[in-house]
């Protein structure tokens, strides 16, 4: 039996494998969650660096949210990063939920960015 953290980097392996195939040049939207915060980067792969950063941590937002690790501050980290790329010239990425499934806070940072402006 594989134990959890296991079985994560497996997904996420799969899921990093099949955004590599699909990305044709495109940046990348990477998403990371712990238990009481939510992270997203924009990151140019092929130069190696982050374009745009955006979490539940950023003094801004820090003081209008009560807790980090919502749906609402996932919402509001995807506004936020959906801004930032959008003024560094960005309007087209790929998401990278990483080894996390596709709901829940990760899903609500996702829509939240869509509907920012931020093309997925």
């Amino acid at each position: 039996m594989l134990s959890g953290q296991k079985l994560f980097n497996r997904r996420r392996q799969r899921v990093r494998t099949n955004i590599r195939k699909v990305a044709a040049g495109r940046l990348r939207l990477s998403v990371h969650r712990t238990n009481q915060h939510i992270y997203a980067q924009v990151i140019d792969d092929a130069q190696g660096v982050t374009v745009a950063a955006a979490s539940s941590l950023d003094a801004d937002l820090r003081k209008s949210l009560k807790i980090g690790s919502n749906a609402q501050a996932a919402a509001e980290v995807g506004k936020l990063i959906a801004g930032r790329a959008k003024s560094a010239g960005i309007d087209t990425v790929v998401f990278d939920r990483g080894g996390f499934l596709f709901h829940g806070r990760v899903k609500a940072l996702a829509d939240a960015a869509r509907e920012a402006g931020l093309n997925f």
